[in-house]
C-alpha cells in the first residue's frame, strides 16, 4: 500500500517549524531529510524514524517496524499531532544520522 500524498502534506505541515525539510518519492512511499540527511520516511501512511539513541530516549516505548519487506526496522511515530515534539525529535537525532556520501564524478 503507498502512502497518500494527504499524509504526506500533514506531516510536512507539522514539521514546517524546521528548516530543510525535504522529501523524495520512492516507490510510492516519501524519503524524510532534515539539512540532507535521512531521518526516516513516510510508509503505509507511518511515520518512521531511523532508530538512533536520541530518537530512542525520546520514544522509549515506540515498537519498532519494518517500512517494506528486506529493510532494517525503524521507530514509529505516534505523536504526529504534536509539532513541538516533532519538532525536538527531528532536531535531537539530528547529529546521529549519517552524513550522506559524496556522488563520485563519472
Amino acid at each position: 500500500m503507498a502512502s497518500s500524498k494527504a499524509y504526506l502534506e500533514f506531516i510536512l505541515e507539522q514539521l514546517s517549524g524546521l528548516n530543510g525539510i525535504t522529501y523524495r518519492t520512492m516507490m510510492g512511499e516519501y524519503i524524510l531529510y532534515y539539512n540532507d540527511r535521512i531521518v526516516g520516511g513516510i510508509y503505509d501512511d507511518r511515520l518512521l524514524v531511523k532508530p538512533v539513541k536520541a530518537a530512542i530516549r525520546l520514544m522509549p516505548n515506540a515498537s519498532l517496524e519494518l517500512p517494506y519487506e528486506g529493510a532494517k526496522e525503524m521507530l514509529l511515530v505516534d505523536d504526529v499531532d504534536n509539532r513541538d515534539f516533532l519538532t525536538s525529535l527531528f532536531e535531537s537525532m539530528y547529529e546521529e544520522l549519517p552524513i550522506p556520501k559524496l556522488k563520485k564524478k563519472k
